[in-house]
This record gives structure tokens, sequence and C-alpha cells, in this order.
């Protein structure tokens, strides 16, 4: 594209060192993979400036700056109030705007946005459609199960648009994202148009950067304040939000509700319990059915509802999504089993709702003649505040607790274990146990879990690889279990 093609988009406040002939071929806001004929986007980190950096980008051979100030490199520059905002018009109109061609679907909120998109992805491949998946386990096409890496469960915008325009070009008409707080408040996902917006839930996470729930619900409602008419929104009647995400849906966005608790429009009742799964009577379109999943927990049944409205507004075949939901084991890393004697949990659970949910679900399957043993920690550099109550929650649901770290990052791993133990009222040392090393940790469930007890394992899911002070190492949850139990 022209770099005057770039300035009739961004519309610059002041452009430096004009040259009409300049020619750009990509864009990079990191200046090691700047490439030539590239435009650098001069974004302010959290930890890092990349005005500072705009040097080394022209040497890497970048044509153009998109900064916020003026800077002194004979390069020509768009000035604009924020790169941040601007740098995703600029990727949408590298890529010519590839969401125009997709039906694009959205999944928001704090916990179980990797279940729906992956419940999705399936239901629609059922109906004979194409459907593609970018979130948190990476990005994949439709019809394969191989995940390319995408950094972040919403990638920035210049690999967004890269990955949609790479979904267009492969004749796949269906995507479903999971659409981070972060990810809607730094407008990665500018440019993209939703066809449809779905809310989990509201619970509290990431107020290390929101700072306030306040804040936090602002950004998720950019999802549902930009649908147009003809789109629709798929809200959870039981959040303590729904009120406020039902006021600021435009007019003429279809919405459909689903709940357990409140009158939805899709409305799950009579819901049952066994080591084999959850079932529930199903009320949508004025008739009631029985539906029996195979994944487990009171959240599942509520993922289920949330896919089964998103599939009744895309007008998908019902009786084909109940039975992609009635076949469907689950995402890797969600209540993942990976030992039967004792039954040890894999599970994503980072926040106290989280945690609470899977607790929860994991003592509905306990025997009454075993244990609901814990081994949880909290990242480092993350909200501090969840830390006491997310130990107060395994305190009040677990028989016995072994509190480990998680990702620590920069912190001291013994400081972030002393404020989840503030909300433990009895430190007992025959049920409350402190190890610092998540190895170590995970290998005495041996000695501590007998063969009736249910282990919950709960913080990483997924994660194959731990986030120290100075390195990043590989560990699995799920790999050390397996090895312990050889």
């Amino acid at each position: 594209m022209q770099l005057e093609q770039v300035i009739d988009i961004i519309k610059p406040n002041k452009i430096l060192n004009y040259n009409k002939k300049v020619e750009i071929k990509g864009i990079s806001y990191n200046s090691q993979l700047t490439k030539s004929a590239d435009i650098f986007v001069c974004l302010q980190g959290e930890y890092s400036d990349g005005h500072n950096w705009a040097k080394m980008a022209k040497d890497r051979g970048a044509v153009a700056l998109l900064c916020e100030r003026e800077l002194d490199i004979e390069l020509p520059q768009l000035i604009v109030d924020s790169t941040r905002n601007k740098i995703a018009d600029l990727s949408a109109l590298l890529y010519n705007y590839p969401t125009k061609n997709l039906n694009l679907i959205g999944v928001t909120g704090t916990n179980g946005k990797t279940t729906v998109t992956h419940l999705l992805q399936k239901i629609y491949e059922a109906n004979n459609e194409k459907c593609a998946l970018i979130g948190t386990l990476g990005y994949k096409m439709s019809g394969n199960d191989t995940y390319h890496d995408a950094k972040h469960t919403t990638p920035q915008a210049p690999e967004l648009q890269a990955t949609l325009s790479k979904i267009v070009d492969n004749g796949i008409k269906n995507t479903v994202m999971e659409v981070s707080s972060h990810a809607l408040e730094q407008n990665r996902v500018g440019q993209c148009h939703f066809s449809g917006a779905v809310l989990t839930n509201l619970t509290q996470d990431h107020l290390d950067y929101h700072i306030t729930m306040d804040n936090y619900f602002d950004a998720k409602s950019i999802l549902f304040k930009n649908l147009k008419e003809g789109d629709f929104a798929i809200i959870n009647a039981d959040d303590q939000y729904t009120e406020r995400f039902l006021a600021i849906i435009p007019e003429k966005v279809k919405v459909l509700t689903y709940g357990i608790k409140n009158t939805a429009d899709v409305f799950a009742s009579n819901v049952q319990f066994e080591p084999t799964g959850v079932s529930f009577d199903l009320a949508v379109q004025n008739k009631i059915r029985r539906v029996k999943l195979i994944m487990n927990g009171l959240f599942s049944v509520y993922n289920a509802l949330a896919a089964i409205a998103t599939s009744i507004a895309s007008g998908l075949d019902l009786d084909i999504v109940i039975n992609v939901l009635e076949q469907t084991a689950g995402v890797a890393g969600r209540f993942e089993i990976v030992n039967n004697k004792p039954l040890v949990i894999v599970d994503y659970a980072h926040t106290p709702d989280g945690l609470e949910n899977v607790l929860k679900t994991a003592r509905e399957i306990t025997p009454e003649n075993g244990n609901l043993v814990c081994v949880f920690g909290c990242g480092g550099d993350r909200d501090a505040t969840k830390r006491p109550k997310m130990g107060a929650i395994a305190d009040k649901l677990s028989d016995k607790l072994i509190v480990t770290s998680d990702n620590p990052r920069s912190e001291d791993p013994q400081q972030i274990i002393s404020d989840i133990l503030t909300g433990i009222q009895s430190i007992s040392p025959q049920r409350v146990f402190v190890e610092p090393d998540r190895g170590v940790a995970i290998s005495m469930i041996k000695k501590i879990a007998t063969e009736n007890d249910v282990v919950l394992v709960a913080g990483k899911g997924h994660e194959d690889y731990q986030i120290l002070k100075d390195k990043t190492i590989h560990f699995d949850d799920r790999e050390e279990v397996k090895k312990l139990y050889a």
C-alpha cells in the first residue's frame, strides 16, 4: 500500500518528511522484528516506549513511522494522538478488511471463553459450516486440530488482521474468537466487525490492569456497544452485571439470554451431577428436553447454554447442536481428568470465581469416604487482592490444601503464598501444606491423597511453561501428575 493510502485512513495530526513514493509492505511494532518496507508503529508499552526504538527500526528497513511525537529521524512520520488506537486501522487497511467477508463471533467474559469458542467451532462444523477459532490456545483453521501460537488470548492488531486474512484466504466463512478485556481496551479488535457477541460472566480478574470492576466492565462493554442492526448479543442472565450489559446494547440488535437461576430465553433446570458428567432439562423455543453432557460442573452447563443460545441466534440446527454438546469431552486443561485413583483433575481456574466453581464441581463427585484436595497458587505481577480471596475459597471448599507457586514472574513466590495464607482461617499442619516449588507440591499429592480422594490442581491448566523471575521453564501440571502415577 502507498503512504498516501495510509494517510487517508489514519488522518494524522501532522506529517513530517512526506514522500508519496514510499510503498509499505508490512507493519511492525517490535524493532527487532522489523523488516524491509515496514511502517514502524511506536507503541507506548507498560515497560517500554516504542519511540526509543524507532532508530533501530529504521536501520532494519522501516520506511515510515507512526508515532505520537516528532523524532529526529529522516523518515516519513505520521503524528497521531494514540498509536495504539491507529494501529488497528492501519492493520485492517493492509489486509483489506478481512472481517467484511467473515461471520465473526466474539466471546468475552472472565471465565469460559475458551470452552465456549471450542464448542461453537465444533457446532458450526457439525452443521457443515467451516469455522476457524482464535483464542487462548492459539488459532486453528477449520477441520484442523493444529494450534498456531497467537501469543495473546486476542492477538495484537497486525497479527490478528493477518490471521483473519489467512482464514478468508482458506475459504472459511465463520470464525469464533475469544475477546479479552485487554484487547478491547487497547483496541486490538478495532476495525473488526462482529456479527455476534457473547458474554460468559464478569467476576474479579485483571484488576492489576483495570484497577476497578467498573473499568473492567467498561472494557468488556465495548464489544457489545459496537454491534450494529442485524447483529446479535448473547447475555448470561445470572451474572451480576446482566442489566448493565443489556442497557448498553444498541437498538435493533437481537438479544438472547441464557441462565439457570433466572428465567431466560435458553434455560436449564433440574441440574444433576454424576462422576460421568452433568445433565439438565433444557427449556428453549417452547420445548423441554433432557441434555446429558460428558463434561462436568455447573460452569459446563453455563458454557453449553451460551453455545446453544449463540447457535439459535446463528440459525443452526438445534438437534445437531445438542448432539455435539453431548459428545464433547471438553477442552485441554479445563476440568481435565489426568488420573483415576485418586481422581486428579487439572483446571485453568485462576480467579476467585473460577476456583470456587471448579471446587464445587469437584466436591459433587468426591466420594463420601474421600477428601477433596486442592493444589493451587496465584500468579505474580497480577491483581494481588484476589490472593486472600482464593485462599479463603480453597480453605472453605477443600478438605486439604497444598499452597504453591503459579507463574511468580518478578515477585517472590513466598510473598505471593503469604498473601494467599492471609485468607485461610486456620493453618493446620494436618490440612494446609505449603511448598513454593510447584513440581514438589504436585509430588506431595501421592503422600496426602488416598485412592478415594479427588485432587484439583488449579491455575495453569493447558499451560506447558512456568514464568519465573529470570527465565521461563517447561512445566505442565498434567505431565507432572502422569509422571507421579506412571
